[in-house]
């Protein structure tokens, strides 16, 4: 008795130190590159900057006298592109795209069905009703705080709605813009706070939407961001979902990317950056330098450099994508003072 027990509990200790050492593979993955400096120069890399949904800061800003910089991604929400069912306006995305085609730039989309806001609903309003299960629900942190909203897109209904509207894009834009990714896999949603949720009926509602993208938009670069997954931590608890999206992507057409490039943070480390860095992918890999990135963190939290001295991450993050992840498309936000003082005067204009 005593040496089974000794010996269920050794398999329990080994499981457990694999799992950490699976967990922690990529961890130092970075440190190759800290030789990385500027200028970083021309390579196979597109690069755009990315405004979210301040679509006016494009106007007059420096990148668009920047031969580095390809164009601008911007962030277009359902509820504004279309404000009555059936009825789409597209009017900001047509004027964002004429602006940047007479700098010689272009322009990558992306769509918004989820927000961080409690306060913004980001579906269109005749989707809050039951006959599409109210059409959306609220998204909660860890601490079970209620911080912004998302489209069911486990909803068949939901769907079939953001099916259409993917259309009336593809109709205006395709082939025209340099590409479209949709947001972030990651939501904060259970069983527990939306009795309609499941995570099987998740994975197979994202898997809908990206077909549905690539067939409104055949000949565009199509994206999805595809980080976390509900249910699911890497490598601790792997379900398969996170792996199947990346999977499926390749086999459709679909590029795969993420928002944050961490390179030192394991959460990042162990799912999209590892399904990058893994994959021999034909589909575009794309990955965003968001707020807080230049200075190694994430979110719009403000700094906090020791002893006033800060390094310029910038040709680190390019080397760390180039190399480690072969991305094909850069986005880097557009967080002031770090692109004018730290992207801008590393990006060569040679």
């Amino acid at each position: 008795m005593w040496l089974l027990i000794i010996m269920i509990g050794s398999c329990i200790t080994a499981h457990a130190q694999d799992t950490l050492k699976r967990g922690e593979k990529y961890i130092h993955a970075y440190k190759q590159y800290l030789n990385a400096a500027c200028p970083v120069t021309k390579d196979s890399i597109q690069h755009f900057v990315y405004f979210a949904r301040d679509r006016e800061a494009i106007k007059d800003h420096p990148f668009l006298h920047h031969p580095m910089f390809k164009g601008a991604q911007i962030m277009y929400s359902w509820r504004n592109l279309e404000p009555k069912k059936g009825v789409y306006d597209l009017a900001e995305i047509k004027a964002d795209y004429a602006y940047l085609k007479s700098f010689g730039k272009t322009l990558f989309i992306q769509l918004q069905d989820a927000s961080f806001d409690p306060k913004y609903k980001i579906v269109p309003d005749y989707l809050l009703d039951p006959e599409y299960d109210n059409g959306a629900t609220l998204q909660y942190n860890d601490e079970g705080k209620a911080e912004g909203w998302v489209a069911k897109r486990w909803n068949k209904k939901v769907r079939e709605r953001f099916a259409l509207l993917l259309q009336a894009l593809g109709k205006m834009f395709d082939g025209k813009i340099a590409g479209i990714n949709l947001q972030e896999t990651s939501i904060g949603i259970s069983a527990k706070t939306d009795s309609s949720f499941t995570e099987q009926g998740y994975v197979a509602g994202l898997k809908e939407n990206m077909l549905a993208l690539k067939k409104a938009f055949p000949h565009t670069t199509t994206m999805l961001y595809a980080n976390f997954m509900p249910g699911e931590w890497l490598p601790r608890q792997d379900k398969g979902y996170l792996s199947s999206l990346y999977q499926y992507g390749e086999q459709i057409g679909v590029g795969l990317g993420g928002p944050d490039l961490m390179v030192t943070r394991k959460a990042q480390l162990n799912h999209a950056l590892k399904f990058m860095h893994e994959g021999n992918y034909t589909v575009p890999i794309g990955i965003a330098v968001q707020d807080g990135n230049y200075f190694g963190k994430t979110g719009d939290e403000k700094e906090d450099a020791a002893n006033g001295v800060r390094q310029n991450l910038v040709p680190l993050l390019h080397a760390f994508a180039k190399d480690f992840l072969k991305v094909k498309y850069m986005f880097w936000a557009n967080q002031e003072p770090y692109f004018t003082t730290d992207v801008l005067p590393c990006f060569s204009k040679d």
